[in-house]
């Protein structure tokens, strides 16, 4: 039987990847709702238009959102379907892109309810992480508490 730790991860790597591809999707083409890529199509303009440095860049409106709708779909696939370390590389860009997103919601001042899934999505992000992370330090540690109790005895001097 899977650990709960494993079944964890696997649930939240899924449910992550799977949403993260549909938010990209919807950044990217009109054919999942007309309505929320129009939002999208808006907000993306409202970002580049409060960072004068992205179009001193050469970044559109339309480039930015383009690149982190991509972003958010290969993420967002490897988490739903790659097995190993990519997920965690995965899942570190796509907190990169929370951040950055989080980052533009407040620079326009958007209201908390505009931006309040880029923050729960980037807690569980963060807690995917963590409990990926700890999952694989913790072989390393048994094997190192074994060891210093096997020296332990060897240095215990026998009384008779």
């Amino acid at each position: 039987m899977a650990s709960p730790r494993t079944v964890t991860i696997v649930a939240l790597s899924f449910a992550l990847g799977l949403f993260f591809v549909f938010m990209g999707t919807i950044k990217l083409t009109p054919r999942l709702s007309k309505d929320a890529y129009s939002e999208m199509k808006r907000a993306y303009k409202s970002y580049a238009k409060a960072l004068p440095a992205l179009k001193k860049m050469g970044v559109s409106s339309v480039l930015l959102r383009k690149i982190i709708g991509t972003l958010e779909v290969g993420c967002g696939i490897v988490l739903t379907l790659v097995p190993g370390r990519p997920k965690d590389v995965a899942n570190f860009i796509l907190l990169l892109v929370m951040l950055a997103v989080l980052f533009f919601h407040q620079l326009v001042g958007d209201p908390l309810k505009r931006y309040a899934h880029a923050l729960v999505f980037g807690i569980l992000l963060t807690c995917r992480l963590l409990i990926a992370r700890q999952a694989e330090d913790r072989p390393e540690r048994e094997e190192r508490r074994e060891e210093q109790i096997n020296a332990q005895e060897k240095n215990k001097v026998k009384v008779s």
